[in-house]
């Protein structure tokens, strides 16, 4: 086959090569063949079409029945996506919320709370080396001060006694540590606080007298003012820091090879002229411009204090103060140091037998950073020794007495607030109340004895006493006084430690002042006396003997308490009415006749909502009491019998009051240093928490609460009766309202300023701050006994002998005490009139009330009693509440014996179990009292 094909190829002709064809037929070849492949392309392209074509109707119905789910499902998805969008966006409110808190909460502290204050550095003082001692004299006293140390003493010169401000040999103490012994030397204590709470104490010895950084001035009036400069400050030697090169070089000539090394080696010398690489010489000029015109020599900055030592001790004869104070005027170096520094004046001045210490709170230099806590004045002043016999004095009840040495080192050391809590300041729990209402504490050593009578100031006082064997070996008492008052903030959620905000700035103006009174006595009986002539002296008219010879006897009458109710099937609480107007005016008519002693009747819970008082902004009767024309009727009757009727009302709180009665607690209330309104609540004896089931109230905003006093005397004046504060002369409280801040002292000058005004009207109050009893007619509730407490040895009447006879005052009401026959046997003592609470109801009304205190108040069975006790004291002590108590006694543990100025002599017996025999032979029962007329 494939030979046949060989052939086949050799037979077949030759094929001619193709001519080539010239450019333009090319071309034309070339757009021919396009055209007939568009042609082709175009008919197999038709069937296509037509193919398409008939297919075109039920492709679209297709597409179209396709496209229809897959819509509404994307319209699903969209709405999904959107719902989860919305979702985490609503996620998002709480944290951004609660970051926007957290970032306004910031803010409000940074801004507002405790803003940034940029201060000058404090400046300390400098001792200008006067060794001179500094005196004192009055007819009575001798003052003398060591200016070296500021120790000072006061001798008594009718007795030759001498009172001491420091305890000389606090360095071999037994018992006191090392920072004990330098308060036991020292004339003030200070104490700051940072904003975590931490509290440090500076005494005025180790932290200024020690580092030469104070000052001593006498006046041409002879007072001598002490400037104390407090902190961890370098002390300041007698060396030159800065001195000429030829002035030192004429010190190393006048003294041995040794100091002359010693200065070599601690001085460094400088010329302008020759200065190494590393001086610094626009520094050097701008720290010791001298050095532009001679050399000089400079102390180097890590001289030991030994060495500093050595060069004062050698240069003590032969460089003086005026060259010290020379060469330091070289030095323009300020070295600053991040230790707290404080300034504080101190000004002494004598009168008359009476040492009178002031410190001025202008002269109080801190930065704010480090606010000035606490401050305590001489709190070791005539402290005694273990080997020394006296008592210390402290305000608990009318008065208390602490003997030196009484071994009680395993008791709580005395403490008392001057006028009790303050309410602006917030405290969660409230395990027992500490309270003074008088301003006097003192001491007995010896024969001699003197009192201490805080004036200004004493509303920030605390009254503390300590008995020998615990801190050291001595016995003192002081007051401290707590200047920048603290609150602490609420912000556990946020940080593990404290935040205290403090009070920006001292009261401008204000400052302590204490008056020590020397008393050629031991007996505190002669205390009280000193007291009462320092009250007369001040007070002048105000403090006047009464002219009433009959007991004053006092009756609560309880109007109107709260009570849930139905009404309409809703509990609603209502005012209960206990004794109308109308029952008052019986019970006042029963009594005005059977000869109980000058009666006086406060009518309580009369109107707003009754004993828990609504905000007065509007006085309104309780309707359930009766009408005005009833309270009337009860003021004419009450003064036709000579009866006393005073309106009592609450003017600093409200209790369950809203809008409707006119209050709005973000407008209304007082504020606490954190902003916050304050918010007061019951406490449980039990728990010591707030109790459960008791509303909240609030403290009004101080300006508020003087307009609810105005409100509360229009509305006696109206009745024609007198009035009653519940709350003004018991009850301090500062207000930090940040347009209008009150201090606890300005409040008290406002308190003073109103009950002066009422000197045409009858006034009553409570408990009976020192402050306010010369301008009223009676003081109710007065606490006699006090607490109590284990460290105490001894109560006596101190404020009672210094006031009696010049104003009426009763103690706990006898009918609701707890021990009728305890509290009848303490007014014996002390002096008091008689108090008792009644009301006309039934005590079976009460239950299902929060005020189960009221039980032992229905009239009907306690009148044979209460007229029984009544009239057996007026009639064996009536006439003695015109005259002045002048003596006191304490016969034995049970037994005590009060004497008047006509000589009446009253003997009580508290025992259980024995009788006792006076030396006059009286006869006292248990549990009893008898009057020797």
């Amino acid at each position: 086959m494939a030979k046949e094909i060989n052939e086949e190829k050799k037979t077949k002709p030759e094929a001619k090569k193709p001519q080539p064809k010239p450019e333009a037929e090319r071309e034309a070849a070339k757009e021919a063949a396009k055209e007939a492949a568009k042609k082709e392309a175009a008919k197999a392209e038709t069937p296509k079409k037509e193919a398409v074509k008939a297919s075109a109707p039920k492709a679209e119905s297709s597409a179209k029945a396709s496209k229809a789910p897959r819509r509404r499902k994307s319209i699903e998805a969209q709405t999904e996506r959107k719902k989860a969008v919305i979702d985490f966006l609503k996620s998002l409110i709480v944290p951004l919320v609660f970051c926007a808190l957290i970032g306004a909460f910031v803010y409000f502290v940074i801004h507002f709370v405790n803003p940034e204050v940029v201060t000058e550095p404090v400046a300390p003082y400098g001792f200008d080396g006067q060794e001179e001692p500094l005196v004192m004299e009055t007819d009575e006293l001798l003052f003398t001060m060591d200016p070296t140390t500021t120790f000072f003493t006061v001798t008594h010169k009718a007795t030759g006694k001498v009172w001491a401000s420091y305890i000389e040999d606090a360095n071999t103490d037994s018992k006191a540590l090392k920072n004990e012994k330098g308060k036991m030397q020292s004339n003030v204590l200070l104490s700051y606080a940072v904003t975590t709470g931490l509290e440090t104490v500076y005494d005025s010895k180790t932290y200024s007298v020690d580092n030469g950084v104070y000052s001593v001035e006498q006046g041409e009036d002879g007072s001598i003012k002490l400037f104390y400069s407090l902190g961890n400050i370098e002390r300041e030697y007698q060396i030159p820091t800065v001195i000429r090169v030829a002035d030192l070089d004429a010190l190393k000539e006048q003294v041995d090879k040794k100091t002359a090394d010693l200065v070599r080696d601690v001085y460094k010398k400088y010329d302008i002229n020759n200065l190494k690489p590393s001086d610094n010489k626009e520094e050097l000029l701008e720290s010791y411009p001298i050095l532009a015109t001679e050399p000089i020599y400079v102390l180097r900055d890590n001289t030991k204090e030994n060495r500093k030592v050595q060069l004062e001790t050698a240069f003590a004869d032969i460089y003086s103060y005026e060259q010290y104070l020379a060469d330091k005027e070289l030095n323009n170096s300020n070295k600053t140091s991040d230790n707290p520094v404080f300034n504080l004046e101190m000004d002494f001045r004598l009168e008359g037998s009476d040492m009178v210490v002031e410190i001025p709170f202008d002269s109080i230099e801190y930065d704010p950073s480090t606010p000035v806590y606490n401050v305590t004045p001489l709190p070791y002043f005539g402290a005694g020794s273990k080997t020394d016999t006296g008592f210390l004095f402290v305000p608990e009840g009318g008065g208390a007495l602490i003997n030196y040495n009484n071994g009680k080192t395993a008791q709580s050391d005395y403490y008392a607030n001057v006028y009790g809590w303050d309410f602006d300041v917030r405290r969660e729990y409230v395990i027992h109340n500490t309270r003074a209402y008088f301003n006097v504490f003192g001491q007995s050593c010896g024969d001699d004895s003197y009192i201490c009578i805080m004036e200004d100031g004493s509303s920030y006082a605390s009254v503390k006493a300590f008995v020998s064997g615990r801190t050291n070996d001595y016995n003192y008492v002081d007051a401290m006084y707590q200047l920048c008052t603290r609150e602490q903030y609420d912000i556990s959620d946020l940080a593990n430690s404290d935040v205290y905000a403090y009070l920006p700035q001292l009261p401008a103006g204000e400052k302590i002042v204490q008056r020590y009174r020397f008393v050629d006595s031991s007996d505190y009986v002669d205390m009280a006396y000193a007291y009462r002539d320092y009250l007369e002296n001040k007070y002048g008219e105000y403090m006047s003997l009464n002219t009433d010879k009959n007991a004053p006897v006092s009756v609560e009458m309880l109007g109107a308490v709260d009570k849930v109710q139905q009404v309409l099937g809703v509990p609603v609480s209502r005012p209960l009415k206990l004794t109308s107007f109308k029952e008052a005016q019986n019970i006042i008519e029963d009594l005005a006749g059977q000869n109980i002693g000058t009666l006086s009747v406060k009518l309580v819970g009369w109107c707003n909502g009754g004993v828990q008082q609504k905000i007065l902004n509007n006085v309104k009767l309780v309707r359930a009491m009766g009408s005005a024309k009833d309270l009337n009727n009860l003021s004419s009757m009450a003064s036709t019998l000579n009866v006393n009727l005073y309106l009592n009302g609450i003017t600093q709180y409200e209790h369950d009051s809203d809008i409707f009665d006119g209050f709005n607690s973000y407008r209304d209330a007082a504020r606490l240093l954190t902003r916050e309104r304050a918010e007061l609540y019951n406490y449980s004896h039990v728990t010591y928490e707030a109790r459960e089931g008791f509303k909240s109230y609030y403290l009004l905003h101080t300006t508020l609460a003087m307009q609810m006093a105005d409100n509360l005397v229009a509305a006696a004046g109206q009745y024609k009766t007198g009035v009653s504060f519940e709350d003004i002369g018991m009850d301090l409280s500062s207000d930090f309202y940040r347009k209008e801040t009150h201090s606890r002292e300005n409040v008290k000058a406002l308190n003073v300023g109103l009950l002066q005004s009422l000197d045409d009207k009858k006034v009553m109050i409570n408990m009976g701050n020192d402050y306010a009893i010369p301008y009223v007619d009676m003081v109710t509730n007065m606490d006699l006994k006090g607490s109590g407490y284990t460290v105490l040895d001894a109560e006596v009447p101190f404020y009672q002998i210094a006031v009696h006879g010049y104003i009426d005052y009763t103690g706990a009401p006898i009918n609701i005490c707890g021990d009728d026959v305890e509290e009848l046997l303490n007014c014996v003592e002390y002096g008091a009139g008689l108090n008792f609470t009644l009301m006309s109801e039934s005590a079976f009304v009460l239950q299902k009330t929060l005020y189960p205190e009221y039980y032992g108040c229905e009239y009907a069975a306690w009148r044979d009693r209460m007229i029984k006790i009544c009239q057996d004291y007026n009639n064996a002590l009536g006439h003695t509440f015109d005259q002045e108590m002048t003596d006191h006694e304490i016969l034995n543990d049970y037994v005590r014996s009060t004497t008047y100025a006509d000589g009446t002599k009253v003997y009580v017996n508290y025992s259980f179990a024995d009788e006792y025999t006076a030396e006059d032979g009286t006869v006292v029962p248990v549990r009893d009292y008898v009057v020797v007329k």
